[in-house]
């Protein structure tokens, strides 16, 4: 009987001293801190791992995209341009096409983006903290990278 109640005793200690106590409250303050990160990845099949994006209005977002590739950066690198609503994604690719020396970011065009993340060669990381458009809507991403585009490397950031 004895044992029983040490047990028990030993099992209540344990079960409350993670239950509500300051530990656990000072973790719930540290992830709802900062922007929510998304983790992006591309690689030699010209496709993000992600082409779909929720967030609210507002809200704090970061971005980070990596290039698991294996292609040398100027065969096969990789970018994130997020498109301001109404922006022709089309065009801002073709425009980019000549805007090698900017990384495939045409500075004509710097106006239309609300945020981008520069060229990344293989095993590289790059990041971009912005707030999400106020306005809810659609907002294209994209590659512009030659034929990324083209090829599929493209989503949308919904803000709902």
């Amino acid at each position: 009987m004895k044992t029983s109640l040490v047990l028990f005793t030993a099992a209540v200690a344990l079960a409350t001293a993670g239950c509500g106590g300051k530990a656990s409250s000072e973790a719930a303050a540290s992830t709802s801190a900062g922007p929510r990160e998304i983790d992006i990845t591309a690689g030699d099949t010209m496709k993000y791992s992600i082409t779909a994006i929720e967030a609210k209005p507002g809200e704090d977002l970061k971005v980070v995209l990596t290039n698991i590739g294996t292609q040398p950066k100027e065969v096969m690198g990789h970018n994130w341009v997020l498109l301001k609503a109404g922006a022709d994604a089309a065009a801002f690719d073709a425009a980019a096409l000549n805007a090698k020396d900017t990384g495939y970011i045409p500075s004509a065009l710097a106006d239309e983006m609300i945020a981008h993340i520069d060229l990344l060669g293989p095993r590289k990381s790059g990041e971009v903290e912005f707030k999400a458009p106020a306005a809810p809507g659609d907002y294209t991403f994209l590659c512009t990278f030659p034929a990324h585009y083209q090829a599929g490397m493209r989503g949308t950031l919904t803000v709902k």
